[in-house]
C-alpha cells in the first residue's frame, strides 16, 4: 500500500527554543508566514479579464468549435469560409487567454506564444515573398527562439523567479 500524502499548504514558522519569551511566542503564533510562490498555480490566482463576469473567451472558443464542425460536416461554397472563421476564432481566443495568463505570471505559455509568433511570421513571409523553404524554416526557428527567450524572462520576472508553473 502506498503512503498518504499530506497537504503542504500555508506552513507556519515555529519559534526557536529560547529565542523568544513566553509572551512573545503567543503574539507571533497568530502571525502567518508569507505565502511563497509555488510551482502549482492556484485557481484563485488566475488573472481576471477586463470583461470578468462574462465568459467571452469561452464563448468565442465554443463559437469557433461550432463553426469548425459545421464547416467540416457541410458542403458547398461556404465551407472554406466557415472553417477559416472557426480556426481564427478559436486561435484568437486561445492566444488571448495564454497571453493573459503568461503576462500575469499565472502559468507559463512561452512555447505556445513562441510557436504562434513563428507560425505567423512563416505564413506571412511565405505569402509575401518567394524565399526558399530552408530560408523560411530558418527564419521561423529564429523568431521562435527570440520570442521564447523574451517570454520566458518576462514570466520569470512576474512569477517571482520561477521559469514555469503548472
Amino acid at each position: 500500500m502506498g503512503r498518504r500524502s499530506r497537504k503542504r499548504g500555508g506552513e507556519q514558522e515555529t519559534p526557536q527554543a529560547g529565542s523568544e519569551s513566553a509572551a512573545g511566542s503567543t503574539a507571533s503564533g497568530s502571525r502567518r508566514a508569507e505565502p511563497r510562490a509555488s510551482r502549482r498555480a492556484r485557481l484563485e490566482e488566475a488573472p481576471r479579464p477586463p470583461w470578468a463576469p462574462v465568459p467571452l473567451t469561452e464563448i468565442c472558443i465554443l463559437g469557433g468549435a461550432v463553426l469548425l464542425v459545421v464547416g467540416l460536416i457541410g458542403s458547398g461554397q461556404s465551407r472554406g469560409l466557415l472553417l477559416g472563421f472557426g480556426f481564427a476564432l478559436v486561435f484568437l481566443a486561445t492566444i488571448e487567454l495564454a497571453l493573459r495568463e503568461h503576462l500575469a505570471g499565472y502559468r507559463s505559455h512561452s512555447v505556445l506564444v513562441g510557436g504562434c509568433a513563428a507560425a505567423l511570421v512563416l505564413g506571412l513571409t511565405a505569402l509575401l515573398t518567394g524565399l526558399p523553404r530552408p530560408a523560411l524554416v530558418a527564419l521561423a526557428v529564429i523568431v521562435f527562439a527570440l520570442v521564447f527567450t523574451v517570454m520566458r524572462s518576462i514570466f520569470k520576472n512576474r512569477a517571482g523567479g520561477m521559469s514555469w508553473r503548472a
